[in-house]
């Protein structure tokens, strides 16, 4: 057992893993030479990759802000991958102290790392679940203790759901969360797509890696938010989604469509 209270032989580093990948290509620690051969292969392979996740990462801050800005006070973050500073919470609670944020992934490294950093204060969890199980998620007792259902919830399903393939039935998965939130919610979503140049070799990077890099297009992309409406601009690649400041060089090549949607009533 580690002292985190996983057992070492569930940690597998003898694969890269899509959330080690990220948090290099962000400039993290948290991974481990597998992760760092497989990021810049990536990198070599799309350009813009490193660009790409740091607008991502922005996206997921400004929508956030906009969430909570808008009256959200509990977020569930699935997929969240390793944490990176700010975290969600520490963004939203920028906004309004007494968010509740419940942080869900399925590699043990990163409830491991999670569990060293986050508060135990009550206000926020982090827990082992896998999308492709949405209802054991939603039913995940530590995630009931810091979500409740009968009030609008902000889904994050933040560059998660381009991992699972067709035959995971994203667009069920995605519909099953979403059955479960009030009206008033917000679903919260980016996914990488390929509209903008061939990322056939990038996606090849990923043959080797714990999931699968699975690209869609945008009328794909837009089904996800069946159920919800999109919030202004609607969906965008992601540096263009309500910026704050200049979009970075390139912001024409990011392979990140980005888009927030309120449930409605």
């Amino acid at each position: 057992m580690t002292e985190n209270g996983y057992e070492a032989v569930t940690i597998d580093t003898s694969k890269p893993h899509p959330a080690r990948i990220y948090d290099y290509l962000l400039g993290g620690k948290d991974n481990y030479e597998v992760d760092q051969r497989a990021g810049d292969a990536l990198a070599a392979t799309a350009p813009e990759a490193r660009i790409g996740v740091r607008a991502n990462r922005a996206f997921l801050e400004r929508a956030v802000r906009y969430v909570v800005g808008s009256g959200i006070r509990q977020i569930l973050d699935i997929g969240t991958g390793l944490p990176t500073s700010p975290n969600v919470h520490e963004v939203a609670q920028t906004v309004a102290p007494d968010v509740r944020v419940a942080y869900v992934d399925n590699d043990p490294i990163v409830a491991a790392h999670g569990n060293a950093l986050l508060s135990r204060s009550g206000t926020t969890r982090i827990v082992l679940g896998d999308l492709r199980d949405p209802r054991a998620v939603l039913d995940h007792p530590e995630v009931r203790q810091i979500i409740d259902f009968d009030q609008p919830v902000a889904l994050l399903l933040v560059a998660i759901l381009h991992f699972l393939a067709d035959t995971d039935r994203p667009a069920e998965v995605v519909a099953t969360l979403r059955d479960a939130l009030p009206a008033g919610s917000f679903l919260v979503l980016s996914h990488a797509t390929g509209d903008f140049a061939d990322r056939t070799d990038a996606q090849a990077v990923y043959t080797n890696a714990t999931a699968s890099l699975n690209l869609r297009g945008r009328a794909e992309v837009e089904r996800f938010f069946d159920g919800f409406e999109l919030v202004e601009p609607g969906l965008a690649q992601v540096p263009f989604w309500r910026p704050d400041a200049p979009p970075p060089p390139r912001s024409e090549e990011i392979g990140f469509y980005g888009g927030v949607a309120r449930k409605k009533s």
